[in-house]
């Protein structure tokens, strides 16, 4: 698999090798030596998600203020996304940036997420299915949002679908900028 890193320190883009034949394809879709060996990041799932969301569905923008965090594998099983890591750690000079990379079913790619990050998708298609590898299970208390319609962060959403969006995560607060 090849990972690269992106403009935000603690996020990476995994991209599968996929052997194909006249019987479909196979791909390694995590190997946890591989990912530490080219990240250096010790990424342990410990819980397994999976959401389906209609086309233009707004899903974050998630966190955890846990002591470890919470990491995550994201995977479109069905459709695609536009899946979003956002930098919400104010000692870091990309506090407050975003980067955005297209996911689908086809290309397998995925995105690895370092703790202490937030993240988003956008469903581009109707049925879309993403899975999640994450670091620490589920915990109401340590779970935080951040409003989608952050003016700070200022996330570029598809704007020809319709924004289905949650009251919880629409009523999240802002990020606090500098």
């Amino acid at each position: 698999m090849k990972v690269t890193p992106l403009a935000i320190d603690g996020a990476w883009l995994v991209e599968p090798i996929r052997h194909a034949d006249d019987r479909g394809w196979f791909q390694e879709w995590f190997k946890r030596s591989a990912i530490h060996e080219k990240t250096g990041y010790q990424f342990e799932p410990v819980q397994s998600n999976i959401s389906k969301s209609a086309a233009g569905v707004i899903r974050g923008i998630h966190f955890s203020i846990a002591p470890r965090g919470q990491g995550k594998l994201v995977t479109v099983m069905a459709g695609e996304i536009d899946d979003y890591v956002v930098d919400i750690n104010p000692s870091s000079s990309t506090f407050g940036k975003w980067v955005r990379e297209r996911l689908t079913a086809d290309n397998g790619r995925s995105m690895l997420i370092g703790p202490h990050m937030g993240h988003a998708f956008q469903a581009l298609t109707a049925d879309t299915v993403v899975s999640y590898l994450v670091t620490a299970e589920f915990d109401p208390i340590t779970e935080r949002g951040i409003s989608p319609f952050c003016p700070g962060v200022n996330i570029e959403w598809d704007k020809s679908l319709p924004r289905l969006v949650s009251d919880k995560d629409r009523e999240s607060p802002h990020l606090e900028l500098r």
